[in-house]
């Protein structure tokens, strides 16, 4: 919609050009956004359930992994009603510049800042939360506990909310575009260091496992596999949300640039590796937690069996009434 916002038809975001360039916009059909958006949020809200269902895994670790699906979930929400907007909008039953319909473009947009900020923060925690269990070990269910989890969970929601607001309100202040960028590169960098400092001593540590305690050694070895899978969901995070961090980057230094134009001439493909994001993550759950898996296992037996019940039921209850007739 035509505010201020992050949607993908702004002219201060796409590249809706003041100058000739050789680049023409790539432009994305609405439907790949449409899919991305639909298997995004149905993986993440499986994600946020299974984690909820199972006891097993009410621990810090999957507590913060379990808020990133959720703002996953949030950003696959925001951006699929964005694009049935903008399916309205193109068959003429939305007005672009109504006042309702900009509301809620900036809700929509308020709400994939917000996502945003809360993935980053949550890698944060999650880093913040490997790194006490592998150098913590023997304290850890000292250090860790489900009431600080919540208090932090609190505090990333809450600080998120009012960023995403402030971010979209005041967008077209160089400010807000500053921070945005400086945020991601920040984590990124605080993340990094961190993640140096933990694999350099991990080999160190490594040696020491076979004699250490069983269940410290247990904590030690399970912290370096949920390192290992923070290292991956990071990775996947960068080259995601890179690309859109980039292009504001170049909004600010060089907005009449023609190459610069060429690569805001992406935008619409920075869009879809950003939704693509939310679509990847929860196979990387899967892949990297058996207890995961094995949760969704029984979710879709569940599913199937109770499908198979009622199923049946309306056929024996159809059998009876022919039968009576």
């Amino acid at each position: 919609m035509d505010s201020p916002s992050l949607s993908s038809d702004l002219p201060m975001m796409s590249s809706n050009k003041s100058q000739i360039t050789d680049c023409p916009e790539v432009v994305i059909p609405i439907q790949i956004f449409l899919v991305i958006g639909f298997v995004s949020l149905s993986e993440n809200i499986l994600v946020v359930v299974a984690v909820i269902h199972n006891k097993n895994l009410h621990s810090p670790m999957y507590c913060f992994i379990c808020s990133l699906a959720a703002f996953n979930t949030i950003s696959s929400l925001s951006k699929t009603w964005e694009n049935i907007m903008l399916v309205f909008r193109d068959s003429g039953h939305l007005n672009s510049r109504g006042a309702s319909e900009l509301r809620i473009d900036n809700v929509m947009d308020t709400l994939l800042c917000m996502s945003f900020v809360g993935s980053i923060f949550s890698f944060l925690a999650i880093a913040a939360d490997r790194y006490i269990t592998i150098f913590y070990a023997l304290r850890y269910h000292t250090l860790m506990t489900m009431q600080r989890t919540a208090a932090i969970l609190t505090t990333i929601w809450v600080l998120c909310s009012v960023s995403g607001a402030l971010m979209i309100r005041f967008f077209e202040a160089a400010a807000v575009k500053i921070f945005f960028v400086v945020v991601f590169f920040t984590a990124l960098l605080f993340i990094l260091l961190l993640y140096v400092h933990m694999f350099l001593m991990a080999r160190y540590h490594a040696s020491r496992i076979e004699a250490m305690p069983s269940s410290a050694g247990h904590n030690r070895r399970s912290g370096l596999k949920g390192a290992l899978t923070l290292t991956i969901l990071l990775g996947v995070f960068v080259v995601c949300w890179a690309p859109l961090s980039l292009h504001l980057l170049i909004i600010m230094i060089c907005p009449e640039n023609p190459y610069c134009e060429c690569y805001r001439s992406l935008f619409q493909v920075h869009v879809v590796l950003l939704m693509s994001h939310a679509v990847v993550d929860p196979a990387i759950y899967a892949y990297r937690s058996a207890e995961l898996r094995n949760t969704f296992r029984k979710m879709f037996l569940c599913s199937t069996r109770a499908q198979n019940f009622i199923r049946d039921t309306c056929e024996c209850n159809i059998t009876n009434v022919l039968q009576r007739a």
